[in-house]
């Protein structure tokens, strides 16, 4: 096994364009460190991004958004305290993954790489409307995290290309997020189904929406109607009854021991309300 340790994305792009065989990149080490110790999979070349300038900070951008490095861990997002404010959903679902030992190593963007529908980390952002920067040899490109996921265990990222950034967008005026999930136990396990709900109010009632649904489908999915469900509605228990229905209509999950297709389907209604009233309360001041 070959170990890279580029200083630049460019530089790692450049590695990860000519290197033959399995490549992975490192930055956390969740997910590829455990496979490489139980020998489901051993790189050929493995492209260690720590040491790029800025992967370990969270900044803000020109228009008030977030961008977040690649390698910073859940516990550094978990203690902000402005973009816990601003994102609480987001920091919410990155602080759902693993142990306390792992979220002093897990990262939002590998979380998103390794292309898990039922990725804890992945819903609030696409909730949110984040993109990522993708760095490539013919240079940077931006895209959707909602984009990102082609299937389980697979990404819309070619040969010679890495994320080199997460990018929030700003948080507007009575608008905030939520994230659930349910799992077979109290912690430190993988969601059945997740829900995440972002929303702005003017006064009582929803201007916008977005609501992000995982483990329910191949990929995490953006649900359009479940949004237009309760745009237009002070959340009223019709509006709630409607996101339920949505959000279970666009479920397309499986069978297996952890849930029954119809199951999941019926919690992530359950869920997208509980979400939704938590998102609507923050929008509105109220404590949570």
């Amino acid at each position: 096994m070959r170990y890279h340790t580029p200083t630049t994305f460019a530089d790692a792009a450049r590695v990860s364009a000519g290197a033959g065989g399995v490549t992975r990149f490192l930055a956390g080490g969740t997910d590829v460190l455990v496979q490489l110790r139980a020998g489901s999979v051993t790189p050929d070349d493995l492209i260690d991004v720590k040491h790029i300038p800025g992967v370990h900070d969270i900044t803000r951008t020109a228009d008030g958004g977030w961008k977040i490095g690649v390698a910073v861990p859940g516990i550094v997002m978990g203690r902000h305290e402005e973009l816990s404010r601003e994102w609480p959903g987001v920091v919410e679902g990155m602080e759902l993954i693993g142990s306390t030992q792992v979220q002093g190593r897990a990262t939002l963007t590998g979380n998103l790489c390794n292309g898990s529908p039922a990725a804890d980390g992945v819903p609030a952002l696409v909730a949110a409307g984040a993109t990522v920067t993708v760095t490539g040899e013919n240079g940077e490109r931006e895209v959707a995290v909602a984009d990102i996921p082609t299937g389980p265990g697979k990404t819309q990222l070619k040969k010679g290309e890495v994320i080199s950034a997460i990018t929030i967008p700003a948080r507007g005026k009575n608008s905030a997020d939520a994230y659930l999930r349910f799992i077979p136990r109290t912690e430190m396990d993988i969601a059945v189904v997740g829900c995440a709900v972002s929303l702005t109010v003017e006064g009582e009632k929803i201007t916008k929406a977005r609501v992000a649904l995982g483990a329910v489908a191949p990929t995490v999915i953006l649900v359009d109607a479940a949004a237009k469900a309760i745009e237009g509605t002070t959340l009223d228990d019709a509006a709630l009854d409607k996101l339920a229905a949505a959000a279970s209509a666009a479920c397309k999950p499986i069978d297996d021991r952890r849930g029954t297709v119809a199951f999941r389907t019926d919690v992530a209604g359950v869920l997208a309300k509980r979400a939704a009233r938590i998102a609507y309360d923050r929008a509105r001041g109220a404590k949570q």
